[in-house]
């Protein structure tokens, strides 16, 4: 079957779409696909791990990257690059399908087109990234990416979501009603880090404590309740009852630390920026614990790399992917809400003790591994012949 795949991003560059988008092409090329990723973060074409990787990007002073760069109307630009790119392709070598995220929607102008199904495979929604409260100008700008996203997805022959309840979510989201095929599919970690989580032994117990969280700064992951849990352990360290401890932020730059942030609280944080994948695997090889405090995953990548490091998970049960990855297994402490003072109850004890550590962190060892390649790459060309047959009956 020949595949395209539309990506914001792609290894090496440093983030979670990108990370599933190569585990979701290499899945597919795995189980005997032809696969043709269309990314717009970079130029020219090169074979990568059984793929076929061609860029995008915007020509600087062209008219798709001027238009970009408005507002509301700049969501098209993407959209109009991708549908120009895979058509062009499937002119001269059909598609069987293409699937792309639902973020921002970047395949919105292909959604719907005869004799080309669509499949798209939902992250979180831009809309559940968004402050509420911004700009007008910033309003209307996310009223335009909602419209797309729904665009596209109510005009997909397929959709995958990563769990049950974010699909879920994703229906209420976009107002579907369950006429296309769907399935839920877990993503698969790369190679590399299962196999280098293997070999990465446990930091001694040695002071300060290492903790480590991957992510953005935004609330969606909980990160205003991280800042005031490290300003309250802090005092309680300044007071001798907590031993010192140290906190890495990667995905964080220095610049976006809250600026009213107390000093004594910076001086415990590194804020590292996004780096890049043998950097992210010596972060989870030195860290005594994972802080992943998100309000809401669609599926939670961090806690899947956090498992198969063994490192214990410090989670919110506010949300869903949090509870069953990381709760059910006992692989760490949920915090009852993504609060300072809830999530700083929950990291307390760990830092306290290094035995309840290594419980954690053999429960986390146990619990990693449930999703693997071969079964990602079989069940989404499963759901691609539901789709590839529901939008032929169309």
């Amino acid at each position: 079957m020949r595949t395209a795949l539309l990506a914001w991003d792609y290894p090496p560059a440093p983030s979670g779409l990108s990370t599933a988008a190569r585990e979701i092409a290499e899945s597919l090329a795995e189980a005997g696909a032809e696969v043709t990723v269309f990314t717009l973060d970079r130029t020219g074409r090169r074979q990568v791990g059984g793929v076929a990787v061609v860029g995008l990007a915007l020509p600087a002073g062209g008219a798709l990257a001027r238009l970009r760069s408005w507002g509301s109307a700049g969501h098209l630009a993407a959209p109009v690059a991708f549908r120009r790119a895979v058509l062009d392709a499937h002119g001269r070598a059909p598609f069987a399908v293409v699937e792309a995220t639902n973020w921002y929607a970047p395949a919105a102008l292909l959604a719907g087109r005869p004799g080309l199904p669509l499949v798209t495979r939902s992250s979180t929604p831009a809309a559940f990234t968004r402050d509420p409260a911004g700009t007008l100008r910033n309003r209307l700008d996310g009223w335009t990416a909602d419209r797309l996203e729904r665009r596209q997805a109510r005009g997909s022959a397929g959709l995958i979501a990563n769990t049950a309840a974010h699909g879920a979510v994703i229906v209420r989201a976009y107002g579907l009603t369950g006429r296309q095929p769907a399935a839920v599919i877990g993503l698969s970690l790369p190679p590399g880090i299962a196999t280098g989580a293997r070999g990465a032994a446990y930091p001694a117990a040695d002071h300060p404590v290492r903790l480590l969280f991957v992510g953005r700064a935004e609330a969606r992951k909980g990160f205003d309740a991280l800042m005031r849990a490290v300003a309250l352990l802090g005092r309680e360290q300044d007071r001798g009852s907590l031993p010192p401890f140290r906190l890495d932020l990667v995905g964080v730059a220095p610049d976006d630390l809250p600026a009213d942030l107390p000093a004594e609280t910076r001086s415990r944080i590194r804020a590292r920026g996004r780096i890049d994948g043998d950097a992210l695997a010596e972060a989870y090889a030195q860290a005594h614990a994972v802080i992943a405090p998100s309000r809401y995953e669609s599926f939670g990548l961090v806690y899947q790399e956090a498992l198969a490091y063994g490192r214990p998970v410090v989670a919110c049960a506010e949300d869903a992917s949090a509870r069953a990855f990381v709760g059910a297994p006992g692989a760490g402490p949920l915090a009852e809400a993504a609060t300072g003072p809830a999530l700083a109850e929950a990291l307390r004890p760990l830092l306290v003790d290094p035995g309840l550590r290594l419980t954690y962190r053999a429960r986390a060892l146990a619990a990693a591994g449930r999703f693997g390649r071969a079964d990602l790459g079989q069940a989404t060309l499963a759901l691609y012949r539901r789709a590839i047959a529901a939008a032929g009956r169309a």
